[in-house]
């Protein structure tokens, strides 16, 4: 109060200095001068307060970074409320800047609110890494953190703007005549609003259930991808090809799709080979294992080959590669496909898949046409 008082003190010795001039002039100079001394406070405190904090805390550091402007409109604000008694200006002109301060002080509370949950969750998601091999409780926690704070953010904007448009009496009566009659023009708001309701109420869904975290690998719409982005009305997935997939989040909640890492960050890479009938299975399987154990790509083993279907033209031989990350399952399965089939090309071009037909020889139709049934069917 004394900060207050002493400050209104020489702004009101400021405009009496200024008398001569119109009191336009001097309501701009004494704002003007408030708002000046407030960036110059701002800045000295913010500079003293890194510098203190220099090469300690980085935390501390990057709250600080996070909060300059928020805190520079605020002590702004708190100069601007102080000096505008002091102005020589009329009734009408300080009524209406004193709603515009009002507003701006709303705005400034849901920046202030948005600010503090930003801040707390990288605070709390500080101690989460999504490049650890099992990132299995990462991807769980940064998941559900983050579509959580999307929908907080949301709740916070609606709610900062409906206390703005109250502080204006005609918006206020409107809005209370509209829910007095509501009826038929809320049922058409309703359905209007219903796929963006529906989509942050998916999204709560999501954060709550996880069906679906950042980095799982699934496949949706005969897609293969990781989960990149949780907005909140859609969801981003990295294709294999480096496309996006962009669906949105009620898809999830609605429709079937498939998660490769749900129970856990370890995945399954899949081989498919099509041989021949004489390709031999047993040297493919040791190739394989020795391949797995041999690549650069990271830790990696071969689960099983198997030999899993068979058609008139050949076989298929299913190689699954297990690794704990799944980008470390792609990459050795894509280099395992490249090295068996040089492999196979190289010495075993047997096994490769080949088409067999039988020419037709009239003469010799005629030669079994012209055999008794018992001789043909010897031959």
């Amino acid at each position: 109060m004394n900060l207050t008082q002493t400050a209104q003190a020489n702004l009101s010795a400021l405009r009496n200095a200024l008398s001569f001039a119109p009191p336009w002039a001097v309501s701009f100079i004494v704002l003007v001068t408030a708002v000046i001394v407030a960036l110059l406070i701002h800045a000295i405190i913010l500079a003293l307060a890194l510098r203190l904090l220099r090469g300690r805390r980085p935390y501390l550091r990057s709250i600080l970074e996070a909060t300059k402007n928020p805190t520079r409109l605020g002590l702004l604000l708190l100069a601007f409320a102080i000096a505008l008694p002091t102005a020589p200006l009329g009734a009408e002109t300080t009524s209406v800047l004193a709603k515009c301060l009002g507003l701006a002080t709303i705005c400034l509370l849901g920046w202030i609110a948005l600010t503090a949950v930003n801040i707390a969750t990288n605070l709390y998601l500080m101690r989460f890494r999504l490049d650890a091999a099992d990132n299995l409780l990462a991807r769980k926690h940064i998941t559900q953190i983050r579509v959580l704070v999307r929908a907080l953010d949301t709740v916070i904007v609606l709610v900062t703007l409906g206390f703005a448009l109250m502080t204006f009496e005609a918006v206020r009566q409107y809005g209370v005549s509209l829910f007095a009659s509501a009826g038929v023009a809320g049922v058409v708001f309703g359905l209007a609003a219903q796929p963006v309701l529906s989509n942050l109420i998916a999204g709560v869904q999501l954060a709550v259930t996880q069906p679906i975290r950042l980095e799982d690998a699934v496949t949706v719409q005969n897609e293969y991808g990781w989960i990149e982005e949780i907005n909140a009305t859609y969801v981003v997935i990295r294709l294999w090809d480096l496309r996006r997939l962009i669906v949105p989040l009620n898809y999830f909640i609605q429709q079937p799709f498939y998660n490769w890492t749900r129970q856990h960050a370890a995945t399954l890479g899949s081989v498919m080979l099509y041989l021949d009938y004489s390709a031999p299975v047993d040297i493919v399987r040791k190739k394989a294992i020795e391949l797995v154990e041999q690549s650069e790509r990271g830790k990696a083993t071969v689960s099983s080959v198997q030999v899993t279907n068979t058609t008139a033209q050949g076989i298929q031989v299913q190689i699954l590669v297990h690794s704990e990350a799944t980008s470390i399952a792609n990459n050795v399965c894509a280099d395992l496909r490249e090295q068996l089939i040089a492999f196979l090309n190289k010495d075993h071009p047997e096994a490769l898949p080949r088409s067999r037909s039988e020419t037709f020889d009239p003469a010799r139709q005629k030669t079994d046409e012209s055999k008794s049934p018992a001789v043909r069917s010897i031959g």
